[in-house]
């Protein structure tokens, strides 16, 4: 099977604000589009995904994934995250209706395509499936086969959220690079423990110069 990705990502000025801590507001957005860049790059790397759509209104963040091969799709409703998925879903199934889909989260820059197809090829049989993050709370991919809604319900608790609405968890081991997204300090150290790609790897050496 071949997945169409749909990445969800905030105006970089907004994106990861609980790194500010770590990284404080000068570096915090150039380390969310490394972020971005580095997980397109890896999705678009992947066997098992035939194409990529970023959900985004930063007009920085468009250009330098679109570079990248990725599709840009305008944050038309502007109402959050599911929102803009539910957007994203709407317009690559527009013209391609019967496209399995997969919400993957923006902010996992140690990304292995092969890990990644994996996860994809586990989610395959089953309408709704996906994986929990490194965390055990929340969710970094959600997918939904051909003909099936793909009812993102990311945020709080998304992992209990999404199991309520009837996806199936996958139960994977060996896929820690697509379970580890980047939220605080600490999930940046892991995320650089497991390895980073390129650009992210150049951003944190540019925090830990600054500190």
């Amino acid at each position: 099977m071949q997945w169409t990705l749909v990445i969800p990502l905030k105006p970089l000025a907004r994106a990861k604000s609980r790194l500010a801590a770590t990284a404080g507001d000068g570096l915090r957005p150039g380390l969310a589009l490394a972020f971005a860049q580095d997980t397109v790059a890896a999705a678009a790397a992947c066997p098992a995904v035939r194409d990529v759509a970023v959900v985004t209104d930063d007009a920085l963040a468009g250009r330098e994934l679109a570079a990248l091969g990725a599709r840009i799709v305008p944050d038309v409703p502007g109402e959050g995250l599911n929102a803009a998925l539910r957007h994203g879903t709407a317009a690559v199934r527009a013209g391609r209706p019967d496209v399995a889909v997969a919400a993957l989260n923006a902010d996992l820059p140690a990304l292995r395509p092969l890990e990644l197809a994996r996860v994809l090829d586990g989610a395959a049989p089953f309408p709704r499936a996906f994986l929990p993050d490194a965390a055990g709370i929340g969710t970094t991919l959600l997918c939904a086969a051909a003909g099936t809604e793909l009812r993102p319900v990311f945020g709080t608790a998304s992992r209990a959220r999404h199991t309520a609405s009837g996806a199936v968890e996958l139960a994977l081991d060996g896929v820690d690079s697509v379970r580890q997204d980047v939220d605080t300090g600490d999930d940046l150290r892991a995320a650089l423990a497991l390895g980073v790609g390129p650009r992210t790897a150049a951003a944190a050496a540019r925090l830990l110069i600054a500190d």
